[in-house]
């Protein structure tokens, strides 16, 4: 890779790992049409899974004190063996489909968005939540904020909700980039990648740490959602 394309991939990741760290999610949906031009949909999101594994580490380590452990472990109970099937499937998947099936899956988080405030979850359900993630983020990339619901339904403080649902997201990618590289998607340089763009997300998380009590919410996540529909539109017509 270029330098441009470097600077490029380190910058995008870092903003991308900030605005995971203020909203709790949308940081992977908005990098993906990104990485996806620049090395492509099947090889962005193998190399994204352990960027945003150190990310995700980096959000849930920042507010360890504050995580909701039982909804956690009920989440990732479901999450984890549906992550690996998913892993496998998305290892089947044509370029063009995954493209289009993340353009979609945005276009439909736009609009989850703005009902999330309707939802109401209970324990129960964040086994078989967590299998719905799971399966989702091992074949289109990310998932997290259909996640976000089960988390956002508990009421939590805004720290405690962003490190429980990190701790979650940390699972789901251990378990891709394991069956990743089983599968050969994942070469020596795409790891070393991955710990670079990583780091860049690390850094990202503690940007958003400093940052989460300073911004306005509304306004910042109606700038979410034109992010996330430009991104859906350039996926669904792009070629891959």
């Amino acid at each position: 890779m270029t330098i441009i394309v470097w600077v490029v991939l380190i910058f995008v990741s870092w903003l991308a790992a900030t605005i995971s760290g203020i909203a709790g999610f949308g940081g992977s949906l908005i990098i993906l049409p990104v990485f996806s031009m620049l090395i492509g949909a099947k090889k962005a999101i193998p190399i994204l899974t352990i960027a945003w594994l150190m990310g995700n580490f980096s959000r849930a380590a920042f507010g360890y004190k504050e995580i909701n452990w039982r909804p956690v472990l009920y989440f990732c109970s479901g999450a984890l063996p549906a992550a690996i099937i998913g892993s496998r499937v998305f290892v089947e998947l044509p370029v063009g489909l995954i493209m289009k099936g993340i353009a979609f899956f945005l276009f439909f988080i736009v609009i989850l968005r703005h009902i999330k405030g309707k939802v109401e979850f209970q324990l129960k359900w964040f086994i078989p939540w967590g299998a719905f993630v799971g399966f989702l983020s091992a074949v289109l990339g990310s998932a997290g904020p259909i996640g976000a619901v089960a988390f956002l339904g508990l009421n939590l403080a805004p720290t405690a909700y962003v490190a429980s649902e990190a701790v979650t997201a940390v699972v789901m990618h251990l378990t891709k980039t394991v069956v990743y590289g089983r599968y050969a998607l994942l070469t020596g340089q795409d790891i070393v990648i991955g710990i670079v763009l990583g780091l860049a997300m690390t850094i990202g998380s503690w940007t958003a740490r400093n940052l989460i009590r300073s911004m306005s919410g509304k306004v910042f996540g109606y700038s979410v959602d034109v992010l996330l529909i430009a991104a859906g539109f350039s996926l669904f017509f792009s070629k891959g």
